[in-house]
């Protein structure tokens, strides 16, 4: 039987191109976003026709348990999950409303909670699952700017760090993928002079792509089980 693979914040970036990454690997695929349900079902066609595997599609607000819910019902047994899906704020925190702050942290780090403990049941009764969940070198160091992000990637580095500790004698691996700056939409907020600022303090001196993203995640998927626990950082050697 072929392992199906939970992606969430799949219709674009760094999930669409895991997926893209995963399907070519022969993985069955359950791609979840909130709204791009054009796009969704575009990648699931595209997917299925070039790979010959079974791609699943739901939407879903995964700040949302009710709706979490009803998508992990539809879901069914899963047997990787990728909790990519994310937001972000920049501004200073004094400008940040109540409502922003909560969708921030409800997007980034509840959300894992609330599919998480729906997954892990299953995972255990077969002694097996693998959870990635997609961090921020903020969520490392801090961001001037982006307090709510940092605070929130924080939070699913030592999730990721304590959950992980739990589902061991399980045979269950939880890793976090944390990476710098990505050729994602997140950045589309970014002007040109602020992005070569940026790469001027990189080492590798460019900003990664989302396809070296999503093969970060392929290895993780792929690794011995004995790691687990851990915070694997791709920066291109920037913190």
């Amino acid at each position: 039987m072929r392992k199906k693979v939970l992606i969430t914040g799949a219709s674009r970036g760094i999930g669409e191109e895991t997926a893209r990454v995963l399907a070519k690997e022969g993985y069955d695929l359950f791609l979840v976003c909130r709204n791009s349900e054009e796009a969704l079902q575009k990648i699931k066609r595209e997917l299925e026709e070039e790979y010959q595997v079974s791609c699943q599609s739901a939407l879903c607000d995964v700040s949302d348990p009710a709706q979490v819910e009803t998508m992990m019902e539809q879901a069914g047994q899963v047997h990787i999950l990728i909790n990519n899906a994310a937001i972000s704020y920049v501004g200073l925190l004094t400008d940040m409303t109540l409502e922003k702050w909560h969708q921030v942290i409800d997007t980034n780090l509840n959300a894992l909670f609330y599919i998480s403990r729906l997954v892990i049941p299953q995972m255990v009764r077969r002694r097996e699952g693998k959870i990635i969940n997609v961090s921020s070198v903020w969520g490392n160091i801090g961001a001037s700017m982006e307090v709510a992000y940092s605070a929130s990637k924080g939070g699913v580095n030592s999730f990721t760090r304590a959950l992980a500790k739990e589902l061991a004698p399980s045979g269950i691996q939880v890793n976090a993928a944390a990476f710098g700056v990505i050729d994602t939409d997140m950045n589309a907020c970014l002007s040109k002079e602020e992005l070569e600022a940026l790469k001027e303090e990189i080492p590798a001196d460019r900003i990664g792509s989302a396809r070296e993203a999503a093969e970060m995640i392929r290895q993780i998927i792929q690794s011995p089980s004995y790691l687990t626990g851990q915070i694997i950082t791709m920066d291109g050697g920037w913190n």
